[in-house]
């Protein structure tokens, strides 16, 4: 019953003003937290068994996949001689077959990013209609056309230390992104159709690096985009940028892990060094770093890997395989469990089971609870740091060499 209750609250978020439930259109899914109301996913796979297709992708990225409209987009760097080619990539759901490979920008080898963990192309793309949004950081940001025709492209001034990790949100006709470098980090809304900024918010001091995707939450009867930075975590009225609340970590920075939102709460993590989980109210105003911050957990906070929210529980793993499930409310930790192995890629939850996939290709598959269940483990061929799409029945996953569509055989 309790999973039955997840996936109908789930498809109900899902069909009011979400994108259609078998499209995963943007990293994390319809809902930007990891969610799918698909339950003919497969529970486990190999190299041989319920792989669809698997293809072949040029070049190196870490952007995850997205599905809409029965074509895959992934992002990717592709280094030629002294420089490397940044692209748009669009593949046929259905088959694999390639159907876009279109060149936004192409960057010298000395401007590549300096962390090996890192790619040239590691945001993840966005897809409404007929367009596609990419974001390459300071390198260029773009809108192309489904069929590859390119609409606009943009760059923004501002030092990433070791490349972009953020990708974009959409809020009615703005595309905002997080620019976040160690010199004049900002948050800026573009207007999807043409590219010109719209708003643009300065983070405030001290500056430092963060890799964050923003979050659009409904607090009462308006909107707000969460924005997590070095130091702050902002949320941001989406139409203007005028800030509404923060909540302030004054050593945290480099932050990865998108923030996740339920019952009133939004959850953040505050980077290195020592990353802390913080469950914040969203109906403050201005500093409410005393005031609304509902609990705090510091043991396996994850630097990487975003949290996942299924019904009152809350489920992270942190970057060197440790597992905790808490009640979403209070804080107070139902189970911890080792699952091996290094973490990257975010949880996701489908078929009433959420999905943790290592960074060696092993994925971990539990059911949602209380009390720790492991009900399958599969391995892939292949390094994992991307987050796999879940549509149409399958699980769109990219390794360092691949993409994949994973689905059951006989269906």
């Amino acid at each position: 019953m309790r999973a039955l209750a997840v996936a109908v609250a789930i498809l109900l978020l899902v069909g009011a003003g979400a994108p259609a439930a078998q499209d995963w259109p943007q990293f994390r899914g319809p809902t930007g937290q990891g969610i799918s109301a698909d339950n003919r996913v497969p529970l486990e796979w190999s190299e041989t068994r319920n792989v669809i297709w698997k293809t072949p992708v040029a070049g190196r990225g870490w952007s995850s996949p997205v599905v809409a409209g029965g074509r895959v987009w992934i992002t990717s760097a592709v280094a030629s001689g002294g420089s490397t080619s940044l692209r748009v990539m669009g593949f046929d759901a259905a088959t694999g077959a390639g159907l876009v490979d279109v060149e936004l920008f192409r960057i010298r080898r000395d401007q590549t990013t300096t962390n090996p963990k890192n790619s040239d192309a590691s945001p993840t793309p966005i897809v409404e209609a007929d367009r596609v949004y990419v974001h390459f950081g300071s390198n260029g940001t773009a809108a192309v056309t489904t069929a590859g025709e390119i609409v606009w492209k943009t760059r923004f001034e501002y030092e990433s230390q070791h490349g972009s990790g953020g990708s974009p949100v959409l809020y009615r006709d703005l595309l905002i992104i997080n620019c976040d470098g160690f010199d004049s980090p900002f948050v800026v809304a573009l207007d999807k159709r043409t590219g010109r900024a719209k708003w643009r918010r300065v983070r405030r001091m001290p500056w430092s690096q963060a890799y964050s995707t923003p979050l659009v939450v409904r607090a009462g009867d308006a909107d707000q985009v969460v924005s997590v930075g070095a130091s702050f975590t902002v949320a941001l009225d989406p139409l203007t940028g005028r800030e509404i609340w923060r909540v302030g970590y004054p050593d945290g920075f480099s932050n990865v892990p998108r923030p996740v939102f339920g019952d009133g709460l939004v959850f953040v993590t505050t980077g290195f060094q020592q990353p802390s989980l913080l469950a914040v109210r969203v109906d403050g105003r201005d500093d409410v770093s005393r005031t609304h911050v509902a609990w705090a957990l510091t043991r396996g906070v994850p630097h990487t890997p975003s949290p996942i929210l299924v019904g009152d529980e809350l489920y992270i793993v942190s970057d060197l395989g440790v597992a905790t499930c808490l009640d979403a409310r209070t804080g107070a930790p139902h189970w911890v469990e080792r699952l091996g192995g290094n973490y990257s890629a975010s949880p996701v939850y489908a078929g009433a089971r959420i999905y943790f996939t290592s960074e060696e290709g092993v994925t971990t598959v539990i059911a949602p609870g209380t009390t720790f269940t492991r009900l399958a483990t599969s391995v892939l061929d292949g390094t994992m740091l991307a987050s796999p799409a879940v549509s149409d029945g399958s699980f769109f996953v990219r390794t360092d060499g691949h993409l994949y569509r994973l689905g059951e055989s006989a269906r």
